[in-house]
């Protein structure tokens, strides 16, 4: 299986740049989703890297093959990259059977009719649409016209699989339902998938790392769950977990004794970390004489617990689903959000008490946004 390296790759159109100076290693089957909001540049790192549209500048290798280098004037096309490509609409043939579809493509590269069949009946096979080999992409579901739709692009048996938002046309049950499917898949091929989402909770179950981006720039690079507990910035933090993180703004210092005092809101608190990091520096024009300086502190809603101490709250709302409960918490003009596991339900405006739990509270430089450390946060007795 290959590794495929992208050095200094950027991407312009006049004067806009569509993706900038980005470079990133996708080790060996890897399941890698590039994530971000519309315009992000994710579906032109794709396209670049398949072959389908050419960067301005920069180095793609795809098992230690050069297949784009702007220095040296290579480039090479699509159908020499080994390379599947899974769009957004399956562009089945309306025409052609579920078999003949799958088959297509390996009659054009001459494979023989007992290897055709034999490729087809062990995809089919694979993909659970043994029994739909006769019919036409119009007798089918759209998640049946899906598993079709990747049966076809991996009959050639391509090295890296690219997937463009291959899961938006369908209802949110069956997007659920490919989504394991598709995680089940790349374990049985054994390749390398590379996979195109807006959709962070579809990133998240689906990857074994997430390229985040937004702007044309990469934010961050990991796990999904180093990406969830650890993110680079507040832009990440943000955009990545349902509910969002809370965001309070807050003034930080450290005393005579080195500790790390927090005041959100005129809440006093202290930050328990084992990180080391410098104390952010004043903007200009900022007053110097004062030693606290401008940070954000980032609390997941799971980390927000309502008990029988803590900050003195009230419920501004309550949205029950079953397994758990999304509380919606007033804090003078604030509202934070926390989630309680269980069927439980508080009275709006029932007076509460909330307080920070485990060691996964953030701390972020409101000036760049950030991250400086991770750690717990003790309010003041």
């Amino acid at each position: 299986m290959p590794e495929i390296v992208l050095k200094n790759i950027t991407k312009r159109w006049g004067n806009f740049v569509g993706v900038d100076n980005l470079s990133m290693t996708i080790e060996d089957r890897a399941f890698i989703t590039l994530l971000g909001p519309s315009g992000c540049g994710k579906t032109t790192t794709l396209r670049m890297i398949a072959g389908l549209e050419t960067p301005t500048e920069g180095l793609i290798t795809i098992d230690g093959v050069t297949v784009f280098d702007s220095d040296k004037g290579i480039n090479l096309p699509p159908q020499k990259r080994d390379v599947g490509f899974l769009f957004q609409n399956y562009a089945l043939w309306p025409h052609m059977t579920v078999y003949k579809n799958i088959a297509f493509g390996l009659e054009n590269l001459k494979w023989k009719k007992p290897e055709i069949e034999e490729r087809v009946d062990e995809l089919c096979k694979m993909l659970k649409i043994e029994q739909f080999k006769q019919r036409y992409p119009s007798e089918l579901s759209g998640g049946q016209q899906q598993r079709v739709a990747i049966a076809r692009t991996l009959a050639p048996r391509p090295k890296v699989l690219f997937m463009d938002e291959p899961l938006s046309n369908l209802d949110a049950k069956l997007r659920l339902e490919m989504r394991t499917e598709l995680k089940r898949l790349h374990v049985d091929t054994d390749s390398t998938f590379v996979y195109v989402t807006h959709d962070q909770l579809e990133a998240m179950t689906l990857a074994t790392k997430v390229c985040l981006m937004e702007t044309g720039v990469m934010q961050q690079y990991d796990p999904p769950l180093v990406t969830y507990s650890l993110p680079n910035n507040l832009f990440v933090a943000d955009f990545v977990g349902n509910p969002t993180m809370n965001f309070l703004d807050a003034k930080a210092e450290r005393d005579k004794n080195g500790k790390l005092r927090i005041n959100m809101y005129g809440i006093e608190a202290e930050m328990q970390t084992e990180d080391v990091f410098e104390m952010p520096v004043k903007p200009e024009g900022e007053e110097n004489a004062q030693s606290d300086v401008n940070v954000v502190v980032g609390v997941r809603p799971e980390f927000l617990e309502i008990g029988s101490s803590g900050i003195q709250a009230k419920v501004h709302a309550t949205l029950p689903s079953g397994m758990e409960t999304t509380v919606k918490i007033a804090y003078g003009e604030q509202i934070f959000t926390s989630v309680v596991f269980g069927g439980v339900d508080y009275a709006v405006d029932e007076q509460i008490k909330v307080s920070f739990r485990g060691n996964g509270i953030l701390l972020f430089d409101k000036f760049t946004g950030k991250r400086l450390c991770s750690g717990a946060l003790k309010l003041a007795k």
